[in-house]
């Protein structure tokens, strides 16, 4: 197989590695690109995927909310200069109010009546393209709610009220007082937005994605040339630092620098008067996974590499 310019480039963003790391890492991996990131870590030249993908798109992250009940939604256009524009940014509050009133599907957001008018969100972007003169699209949406409880948001990069470049909604359950179940949300969801979590428990991380750590973490340990008791035991630990920094309740909390994020919600529940559950968290990031297409400087850097 063919390893082209663009395939080095993404994982080079992927993961970090250098050009001829991420060159030697497809070559060996015949062009599997998630196979090329697990030959870059288990040679210890790349820590980890990147989580944040390939960011490429311009756009605003919308929240909105209404009482235990919240709505995330992602609008992209093509430049930043739009992103900043007052219809623009009206625009995306009125698609997240109007998500509110779904289930969060984007074919549910997009097919309802947009807030505040008569025609669809479809419709109403493509009178706005015509208008603004530049392609948008709702890209992805989310509704979280809670029966006794909050639903706490924070938007990071704000381009104005509930508008930014990452939205992040936490779900928390409590029948204790409102203001400081709001207020510990918040800080939760502040948290989220800095660490990007992969999970909010051990039992929700994907069990693919934790067999293929424990692979890579046994293919290091290996390199070791210890014996295999003392490589399972190597193995085990490794899994629970990953575990440690990828999952929200064992995460250290940053607001303070001592809790983890479970203890973090058991000391607020003094506070707040009741226990308190999270049910669950939703991050978005601007562009995230979207590619914005090859530089041909970069193309041409890794073809004189090639021919070198």
């Amino acid at each position: 197989m063919t390893i082209t310019a663009s395939m080095v480039k993404e994982l080079r963003e992927m993961t970090g590695a250098g050009m001829m790391d991420c060159k030697n890492a497809l070559n060996e991996t015949k062009g599997d690109m998630a196979a090329a990131v697990d030959w870059l870590r288990a040679k210890g030249i790349a820590k980890a995927e990147k989580k944040s993908g390939r960011v490429a798109a311009e756009g605003l992250i919308g929240i909105a909310a209404s009482g235990n009940r919240a709505a995330v939604v992602e609008v992209n256009s093509e430049t930043d200069f739009v992103a900043r524009n007052d219809q623009f940014q009206e625009l995306v509050r009125r698609i997240a109010q109007t998500a509110l009133a779904t289930d969060g599907a984007v074919a549910s957001v997009a097919a309802a009546p947009i807030a505040g008018g008569a025609k669809s969100v479809t419709d109403t972007l493509t009178d706005a393209i015509a208008t603004i003169g530049e392609n948008m699209t709702l890209r992805r949406a989310a509704v979280m709610s809670v029966g006794n409880g909050v639903v706490a948001s924070y938007v990071h990069n704000a381009a104005g009220e509930g508008l930014g470049k990452i939205g992040v909604l936490v779900a928390l359950e409590s029948t204790g007082a409102a203001g400081p179940l709001a207020a510990i949300g918040r800080q939760v969801a502040m948290h989220v937005a800095a660490t990007n979590p992969l999970a909010a428990t051990r039992a929700d991380v994907p069990a693919e994605i934790a067999e293929r750590e424990r692979a890579i973490f046994a293919e290091q340990a290996r390199e070791s040339g210890k014996p295999d008791n003392i490589i399972e035991k190597m193995v085990d630990g490794r899994m629970r630092k990953f575990f440690e920094e990828n999952v929200l309740l064992s995460q250290v909390f940053v607001i303070d620098g001592e809790n983890t994020v479970e203890q973090a919600l058991k000391n607020a529940e003094k506070e707040v008067g009741a226990p308190i559950g999270l049910k669950g968290f939703v991050r978005m990031a601007l562009g995230e996974g979207i590619d914005k297409g090859d530089s041909g400087d970069f193309a041409a850097e890794v073809a004189a590499l090639a021919r070198g």
